[in-house]
């Protein structure tokens, strides 16, 4: 057994070997924490070479045969200091009678020295503490795993003197390197970027040569690396967009509380737009309307600007030309300007045919256009079922135009203007029991309340002329009317017929006239109303007064009205007439 391995050849240490490490480099000295056999000397077996030989040793430690491989160790070549016996330990007889006669030599022992029958008895011999290799479960006989065939061993070790440095590998694409070790938590990463697991526990577990650890940059630190990567992304993504949530609801409640709103600059584009404010509508649902239609910013803007105008009150329902991006100061500041307004406007007591001359102003068409779709869409516009109940009505939407400001700019079809008109009566109409009202009136159903309401409009001033314009028609339309004997006699309707407006009418051309529209020649009422009344007048007509009157006059041809409950007296405001206006 030489200090460098088992043989001569070149098999390296491995790192399992027990004579593993530089201890005894100089031949001369025993392991550490051991005492040298055989009489202080190293110890030197010498085995014959007998290749195709087993000799038979006594184990040392139990005293049961063990078999030494010869080829193993019977080739083995030693340094030629080392080639006998020591002689302080055996005999030159015993030397050369091995030599000569192994069997012999090794035939028996009895225990105590030599027998009489000319054998050796055997004797137990102890473990010798200075050869690790006795302390090893297997003999030398037996089979034993190499553990320097592999191409992965060590390289033969060498005395300290005599050793060079490890030659550097050869460097690899830097796509392609990759570490030979793993880092784990001591090498700065952290053991759950790791991807440990009970399986790389039990991994790390096992036994590994040089040759493993070099492997370990393989496909399993590939895997390793991979795990690690997709738990950086995911703790990355969530970390990121944890902060980015807490951002932006952060930015927005700071913008919501203390942020201006966003705003427009300037007075806006050459580029107009039309904008319809519904009735009723306030500063918020104004500004909704202008934001979707690109003329503000934001809502929040243009209410700021409404509550810092003091005139933004004068901001009604209708429709109005403004620019888009405009700020919001200068959308205020346009709409309470007449000129952006486009609007048009049904005045009580205004006849539809005017009305329709406006729409076709505002919407830039050519004249008599509206009046043609009136006449011949009345049906899609939304009238009520009691409407247009008498074949001799002229106009089927007259009273149907309610009394307002609507939207009328460019590119608006008259239809519409004419239903968001017609859809503002239906609701005005709605809030009273029209039907029920008839009958208490004594009238033929809702449609005459509208009639009787656009006749008051039309004869009476103020509100308490409508009153008792009321009280004057319905009292001429009684049966027992002896004074006109059911006419009304109402100037107005003799002009809506004619499509004028004049005071003064000879009594040849009222009288001549049999249209149904002129109360001079015909009983009761006109077929249908004769404007639009609002509904101041549409009260009055409800709630007529009930002194008697039955007769009125203009006594300044104007707005005066005077009204008289006989013949006598109304001769007397005649007269006043006639004096006023040099009839």
């Amino acid at each position: 057994m030489t200090e460098y391995g088992r043989g001569p050849g070149s098999e390296p240490w491995h790192p399992e070997d027990p004579l593993y490490g530089d201890g005894g480099w100089e031949g001369q000295q025993a392991p550490t924490g051991h005492q040298p056999a055989y009489g202080g000397q190293p110890e030197h077996h010498h085995y014959p070479q007998q290749p195709q030989q087993q000799q038979e040793y006594g184990d040392w430690s139990q005293g049961q045969a063990q078999q030494y491989d010869q080829q193993q160790y019977g080739q083995q070549q030693y340094d030629a200091r080392y080639q006998g016996y020591d002689q302080q330990q055996y005999g030159a007889q015993d030397q050369q009678y091995a030599q000569q006669n192994p069997q012999a030599y090794h035939e028996g022992y009895q225990e105590g020295g030599w027998d009489g029958t000319g054998t050796h008895a055997h004797v137990p011999f102890a473990a010798d503490p200075g050869d690790p290799y006795g302390q090893q479960a297997a003999a030398y006989g037996a089979e034993q795993p190499d553990f320097y065939g592999t191409p992965e061993a060590y390289p033969p070790p060498e005395p300290p003197a005599r050793r060079r440095a490890e030659p550097e590998p050869e460097p690899e694409a830097e796509a392609d390197q990759k570490p030979d070790w793993d880092p784990g938590p001591d090498q700065g990463e952290h053991a759950f970027f790791a991807g440990g697991g009970a399986e790389d526990d039990e991994d790390d577990d096992e036994p590994e040569g040089r040759g493993d650890r070099r492997g370990r940059g393989g496909k399993g630190t590939k895997s390793k690396k991979g795990r690690s990567g997709c738990a950086c992304l995911v703790v990355v993504l969530v970390f990121g967009g944890g902060v980015a949530g807490v951002g932006y609801f952060g930015y927005d409640y700071y913008k919501n509380r203390y942020a201006a709103a966003p705003d427009y600059t300037g007075n806006g584009t050459k580029q107009t737009v039309s904008i319809e404010v519904p009735k009723g509508s306030g500063g918020a649902a104004i500004g909704r309307l202008l934001k979707d239609a690109g003329v503000v910013k934001s809502v929040d803007a243009f209410v700021s600007a409404v509550t810092n105008n003091p005139e933004a009150g004068g901001i009604q329902a209708g429709a109005y030309i403004l620019k888009k991006e405009m700020s919001a100061k200068s959308a205020v500041e346009m709409m309470l300007d007449p000129a952006s307004q486009a609007n048009v406007m049904v005045t009580p007591g205004q006849r539809n045919v005017s009305v329709y001359k406006n729409i076709d102003t505002k919407l830039g068409l050519a004249s008599g256009a509206t009046r043609k779709v009136a006449e011949s869409k009345y049906k899609t516009l939304g009238l009520p079922a009691w409407a247009n109940d008498n074949e001799d009505i002229k106009d089927p939407l007259e009273g149907f135009l309610f009394p307002g400001t609507y939207g009328a700019a460019k590119g608006m079809k008259p239809e519409a203007v004419l239903k968001s008109m017609v859809a503002h009566a239906n609701e005005v109409y709605g809030e009273y029991d029209l039907e029920a009202k008839a009958k208490t009136l004594k009238l033929e159903n809702p449609l005459q309340v509208i009639t009787v309401a656009s006749l008051v409009q039309a004869e009476g001033k103020t509100h308490d002329d409508y009153r008792k314009m009321a009280e004057v028609v319905y009292n001429r339309l009684k049966p027992t009317n002896d004074q006109t004997n059911q006419l009304l006699q109402f100037d107005s309707t003799f002009n809506y017929l004619k499509g004028e407006s004049k005071i003064h009418i000879s009594e040849s051309e009222i009288n001549s006239n049999k249209d149904p529209y002129n109360t001079y020649t015909n009983k009761g009422l006109t077929p249908g109303p004769i404007g639009n009344p609002g509904e101041d007048a549409l009260k009055a007509t409800m709630s007529p007064t009930t002194d008697g009157w039955i007769y009125f006059v203009a006594t300044d041809g104007e707005s005066n009205t005077e009204f008289a409950k006989t013949y006598a007296d109304f001769q007397k405001l005649k007269d006043k007439f006639d004096a006023s206006t040099g009839n």
